[in-house]
């Protein structure tokens, strides 16, 4: 069977490497298992012979379209690319650009005018998508965060691996606050900045990589998910769902994650997930999961079934890809 997209050239603007940008080497191969000759320009690497000649981004962003000559470009994140280079290099070829967001859209006055300078605009959060509105950017549309099942997927873990909750993530005073309710149970944290809370004595790693922590959570009896922020916060884009909650459901792991608006969407409350709001309910939403062995399985498998029918990179990427070029996935 030919794949939907077979042919057609990308061109993928993203940092890759094997922690905080491993998302975008998932992109990769998804748009690579669509059909597309994807070529890639890592804007956060620039070689020995940029730096003596010190050419600038849009002249080495210039050189790679001149090479590879894509029919798109999707760029992930906006603070890599100057609008005005993304103006002037649209009007230099007869290419689609996308840009892609995450779902906490820092500084989105910025983003904002950066995303006018692109054809089409996918932002993780609904929010965003009504922000960007506001301002002008009438080009863009949801599009959430996913999984890679042949990452993202069940796994026998043992050692270190082996807890009752974990979570995995960076540390911050909200996330310190909510988890120090959960030691009792049998906490294992990951992620930096942990020793340093009064929380260190749960911490069992950095986790310097993808396998690491997939394996942390896959050795769990039940997953922990909280966002950075909370949704109530007056500052912040609360309704977008981050990366973990999708991943999670691909590992096969019960899941507690903090309410969000655009969860729903995605995930079916009390069938596939378990949501809190406050730290009363997240105590009570993991005893329930540790002690309903039955439940908590049925859980599992329900959200694992969700996110591969639906919550897929591929199936992502199908969908941008849907947009820009006008082809059918």
């Amino acid at each position: 069977m030919t794949p939907p997209f077979a042919g057609l050239r990308v061109l993928l603007v993203a940092p890759l490497d094997g922690h905080a940008n491993a998302h975008n080497a998932l992109r990769r191969r998804a748009l690579e298992r669509l059909g597309c000759a994807v070529q890639h320009y890592d804007p956060d690497r620039v070689g020995w012979l940029e730096r003596m000649v010190r050419r600038d981004q849009e002249a080495r962003l210039r050189g790679v379209l001149e090479q590879h000559r894509p029919e798109v470009v999707i760029a992930v994140g906006w603070e890599r690319l100057e609008a005005r280079a993304v103006e002037a290099l649209r009007q230099a070829g007869r290419r689609k650009w996308a840009l892609v967001l995450g779902y906490d859209l820092k500084e989105a006055e910025a983003a904002a005018e950066v995303a006018m300078a692109y054809d089409q605009v996918f932002v993780a959060s609904s929010a965003g998508v009504e922000y960007l509105d506001r301002h002008g950017v009438k080009h863009a549309s949801y599009l959430a965060p996913g999984c890679d099942p042949s990452v993202h997927k069940p796994l026998r873990a043992r050692g270190i691996f082996r807890a009752n909750v974990v979570f995995a993530g960076s540390a911050n005073p909200r996330r310190e606050e909510l988890l120090a309710a959960l030691v009792e149970y049998g906490l294992a944290l990951w992620g930096p900045g942990w020793r340093r809370t009064s929380l260190r004595d749960y911490c069992r790693g950095e986790l310097p990589g993808t396998e690491d922590y997939v394996r942390a959570y896959a050795g769990a009896t039940v997953a922990v998910n909280i966002h950075r922020t909370a949704s109530a916060d007056p500052a912040r884009d609360g309704s977008g769902v981050n990366r973990r909650t999708f991943e999670l459901a691909a590992i096969g792991t019960a899941q507690v994650v903090d309410s969000r608006g655009d969860l729903a969407r995605h995930f079916e409350d009390g069938s596939e997930v378990l949501t809190f709001s406050t730290p009363e309910q997240l105590k009570g939403q993991v005893r329930r999961a540790l002690q309903e062995d039955k439940y908590r399985e049925r859980l599992a498998e329900n959200s694992r079934q969700r996110a591969l029918r639906q919550h897929t990179y591929m199936h992502r990427m199908a969908e941008l890809l849907a947009q820009v070029t006008g082809r059918a996935p």
